[in-house]
């Protein structure tokens, strides 16, 4: 059966358009729940899908984060600047309920981490919190910020740090157990995802390939 496919020029769209094809086709992505503090300490805690890790060395980190509507920075962004450094909180399915709530436009200097039920943890390396609740915990230092248009900042951090549960990760051989993680990905709309259904696929080596492929072309 022959499939068929829709086009979409992004230059003829608008940026919502574009905004829902994205979202809805790139997933899951993962969710960093963001804390950061302002000059005289409030913290700000908020949820991010438009995150992920880019490189190990040096150790980058990546967070979309838009303006708001009248193109003002989100707190998060302007504390970013002021502080240069925010923690990446990974969520879990305990922590769903949680981050949810920081993801709620309360007005600005109001505690999301208190009205969600959240612990602050104070950082070793930032002037940050992590959250208690959270599986794993990276702080990072601001290593460039990418300024979009008037409308959206992509901060790249470099970790400094990671606070990962110990019941998650073997110390000596660095390996995390992802399946106890139960991390939570964000899908298009108002969907999430969890990460429980895993499988285990490795990349054959090119030798294993050719003598493979070349069993199959002698039957």
């Amino acid at each position: 059966m022959t499939k068929t496919y829709e086009r979409f020029d992004f230059d003829e769209l608008t940026p919502h358009e574009r905004y829902k094809l994205l979202i809805g086709t790139v997933v899951p992505r993962p969710i960093a729940l963001v804390t950061t503090v302002d000059l005289e300490g409030n913290v700000n805690a908020a949820p991010f899908s438009f995150f992920n890790v880019l490189t190990s060395d040096p150790a980058i980190l990546a967070i979309g984060i838009e303006n708001h509507k009248d193109l003002s920075l989100k707190d998060t962004s302007q504390n970013i600047r002021l502080t240069e450094a925010f923690t990446v909180n990974i969520v879990d399915d305990d922590l769903v309920t949680g981050m949810n709530i920081c993801a709620v436009a309360f007005p600005k200097g109001v505690d999301e981490m208190q009205k969600a039920g959240l612990t602050a943890i104070a950082g070793t390396h930032v002037p940050c919190p992590r959250i208690g609740e959270a599986p794993a915990a990276f702080e990072c230092v601001r290593h460039m910020t990418i300024e979009l248009g008037r409308s959206r900042q992509i901060v790249l951090g470099r970790v400094v740090a990671l606070h990962l549960r110990s019941d998650l990760v073997d110390g000596d051989r660095k390996y995390v157990n992802q399946q106890g993680l139960h991390a939570v990905g964000r899908m298009g709309g108002i969907g999430y995802a969890r990460t429980s259904d895993q499988f285990d696929l490795a990349t054959p080596s090119l030798e294993m390939w050719n003598l493979e492929n070349e069993d199959q072309a002698a039957q």
